[in-house]
């Protein structure tokens, strides 16, 4: 198909025409299409479920969930991009729903966390920064933890998570600032203990 420029990036157009071809085909009933399309997000939503809920078990419940609602909401969705901004806002709403439930977290074992974007610093410091990081998530409330998850480790601006989250943009950058001070007061005593 080729690449094309846009606002200074590079976009290839074969990646674009299959998705839109895939959505139109799981739209006509076709499994292995819709298939394809939530492995296509599997990474992203996998994240964003784990850190919001840090337990398997609850993720997989999660995502099962999500999946079923995706299948239901394939008319209605027209492109990849609404596809993908809906898998990610149902997939929240989905962990927030399970958290609201009064079901206990149970954080895992960092080994065991699916592989996200990087969070900073050094790779190989990648396991205790993983282990560092879920244990910190855990204190925060959910919608604080969704906001942190999304702007800080998934890279999303304000703006995208705000949609996403379908909260306006200043409730997110409260929600964030208040998870920024209290992980600061989480680490201050792990910190202390290093110097």
């Amino acid at each position: 198909m080729g690449a094309r420029a846009t606002g200074g990036h590079l976009v290839d157009q074969g990646e674009g025409v299959t998705a839109s071809l895939q959505l139109a085909a799981a739209r006509r009933g076709d499994l292995g299409a819709f298939v394809a399309i939530l492995q296509g997000h599997d990474r992203q939503l996998r994240a964003i479920a784990w850190r919001l809920l840090g337990e398997h078990s609850l993720m997989d419940d999660a995502l099962q969930e999500v999946a079923i609602k995706a299948a239901r909401a394939l008319p209605e969705l027209r492109d990849d991009a609404a596809l993908a901004a809906w898998l990610r806002r149902t997939t929240y709403r989905t962990c927030l729903d399970l958290l609201r439930r009064d079901v206990r977290l149970d954080v895992r074992a960092p080994e065991d966390m699916p592989a996200g974007r990087a969070v900073g610093g050094d790779p190989a410091d990648g396991v205790a920064d993983r282990d560092l990081v879920a244990r910190l998530l855990a204190t925060l409330s959910p919608d604080q933890r969704a906001a942190v998850v999304l702007v800080d480790q998934e890279g999303l601006d304000y703006a995208a998570t705000a949609e996403l989250l379908g909260v306006p943009m200043g409730t997110v950058a409260s929600r964030l600032a208040t998870a920024r001070a209290k992980l600061r007061q989480e680490l201050a005593p792990s910190l202390g203990r290093e110097g």
